[in-house]
């Protein structure tokens, strides 16, 4: 789900009403959808790639160049061909306009990718590999499903013949008919129109044998308020209020179900170089109390790092969350994942104004210390990304949203080698990563209120782990010719490492192979021969074991 912007730049003009037909329909722009695409193509088969997104790759492309990687060697197929094209990009002494490349450590001649880029670098990679496979792209074209109910969209936006998706209607009346579909979004919107069984949240410990699930107080340690914090709008009178940004109640029972989601936030660009740099805009209904906890934060004497700079090639950063009060949006994303689309907007909007508005009052605010003042206002946005959403990413990071549930359900003790994972369709091995889920009043021995983060889990499974192909199919009873390659199924913490933007992109290939394989046996997608799919996804360069 992109941010929103116009629909005026559909690669094929959608005229409302048509019927469009092709073997495997991918329904999401992300770099998954892309890479399901070109393989599709490279197997001889049509397809059409249905994306509500105006622009193509998800979150690759829309500001999150600093790839989280876990070990390279076990990214391979399409995803690795996608790091190599960026890599021959910079290879062009064109490429570095701003920098000199043997000032920037990330690149290095002699290996054959690179794993931190530009945006509009990753964007137009996947616009190249669209055009070299001669893939129909239609934009801004979102399942019918306006009013947020599934009961609406299995009528309206999927049509179904029993556990078999017929076609896929959009918004403006048009329809998608296909043999096999993929749903290739960050949110699942398909999959769930389709009656396929998700989970939305954090489960229980207790569900799958877990010890990183549920409520987290006691792990949450990093991302944390260093120094205590006053939770009230006048500090020590609980009358007067909450302050902005802190949530009521208890934060729950140890390792317990929730319906909470880790933060959301954007993956700015962000420079330091004078003549490709705009200054942070003042948002509109910018409100300096929304910051108040920080300034507080910041007045105890706390002055370690508030946002992460990753520096990407020309000059520019991936620009990510960092500590106790940064860029992440705790809290305010509860309702994301099963939302209509207008309730979305509201709130990837809010979380705009939230962003924008930090970054304001870190570069102006009196209550900043000065160091830090001079500092922020040395950086803005990159003139040269995003020219049509005002230089801001047309993508919020949804870290997560629904989760698929299926006959196989990856867990941590998968991850962990506890567990036997069947039938590999590719290799994760990035940590346990959850970010915070939300922000609670604590009490100190004399009974003083302060303010915490809870949700935050950073721990490595110790190893790389193959993810099975169980995790990308629904059960068959809900649908037969339907692959998942991003709202996998998977437990909360689980997802936390197999959530990564490489391993989309092997899913998206594997789950491509087997729509086509399923086409050739005639079988549905829980019966394809795995031996052969598992020869042609080794043919075309997957990694399978570590």
């Amino acid at each position: 789900m992109s941010h929103f912007i116009g629909l005026s730049l559909s690669v094929l003009a959608g005229v409302a009403g048509a019927d469009r037909e092709a073997d495997v329909i991918v329904y999401g722009g992300t770099s998954a959808g892309v890479v399901a695409a070109v393989q599709v193509a490279r197997m001889g088969r049509t397809v059409i790639v249905v994306s509500p997104d105006e622009h193509l790759g998800g979150l690759s492309s829309g500001g999150l160049g600093w790839t989280d990687t876990g070990r390279k060697e076990v990214i391979g197929g399409i995803a690795r061909e996608f790091y190599q094209r960026v890599k021959r990009h910079y290879d062009q002494p064109g490429a570095w306009v701003y920098e000199d490349p043997r000032n920037y450590e990330r690149y290095r001649p002699e290996e054959d990718a690179i794993w931190v880029f530009e945006p509009h670098v990753a964007e137009q990679v996947f616009e190249d590999l669209i055009t070299e496979h001669h893939i129909p792209v239609y934009r801004g074209e979102w399942l019918d499903r306006e009013r947020g109910s599934l009961a609406r969209a299995r009528e309206h936006g999927v049509r179904k013949e029993g556990p078999r998706i017929v076609a896929i209607t959009t918004l403006r009346g048009n329809a998608y008919r296909g043999t096999m579909f993929i749903d290739a979004t960050y949110e699942g919107d398909l999959m769930a129109a389709a009656g396929v069984s998700y989970h939305v949240g954090r489960e229980a410990n207790s569900v799958y044998g877990e010890t990183l699930n549920g409520v987290q107080t006691r792990n949450a340690v990093s991302h944390q308020f260093e120094k205590p914090v006053d939770p009230y709008v006048v500090p020590g009178d609980p009358s007067s209020g909450l302050a902005p940004r802190v949530h009521g109640g208890a934060p729950g029972q140890e390792g317990a179900s929730d319906r909470r989601i880790q933060a959301y936030c954007f993956r700015m660009c962000l420079t330091n170089v004078p003549e490709n740099r705009i200054p942070f805009p003042k948002p509109e209904g910018y409100d300096p109390s929304q910051y108040e906890l920080l300034a507080r934060y910041l007045a105890t004497g706390w002055n370690d790092h508030l946002i992460t700079f990753s520096p990407a090639p020309n000059a520019k950063t991936d620009t990510n969350n960092c500590g106790a009060f940064s860029t992440d949006n705790i809290g305010m994303n509860y309702d994301y994942p099963e939302a209509g689309y207008e309730r979305r907007r509201e709130i990837i909007q809010e979380h705009e104004t939230y962003q924008k508005g930090l970054m304001w009052f870190l570069a102006n605010d009196p209550r900043v210390p000065e160091p830090i003042r001079i500092e922020m206002g040395r950086w803005g946005l990159a003139k040269d990304e995003f020219a049509d959403n005002g230089h801001w990413p047309h993508q919020i990071y949804v870290r997560e949203a629904r989760r698929m549930v299926s006959d196989f359900v990856m867990t941590e003790l998968h991850l962990r080698g506890h567990k036997v994972t069947p039938k590999s369709v590719g290799i994760g091995s990035y940590n346990m990563d959850s970010h915070n889920t939300q922000r609670y009043i604590a009490y100190d021995k004399d009974g003083a209120a302060y303010v915490l983060n809870e949700g935050d889990v950073q721990v490595s499974p110790g190893r790389a782990y193959p993810i099975a192909y169980g995790a990308i199919v629904p059960k068959a009873s809900e649908s037969t010719n339907l692959l998942v390659p991003v709202c996998v199924s998977s437990s909360h913490i689980a997802y936390g490492s197999i959530r990564m933007e490489p391993v989309f992109m092997i899913l998206g290939q594997s789950a491509a192979t087997a729509a086509v394989r399923a086409i050739e046996e005639k079988a549905p997608v829980q019966d394809i021969d795995y031996d052969k799919l598992r020869q042609r996804l080794l043919k075309d360069n997957q990694c399978l074991e570590e």
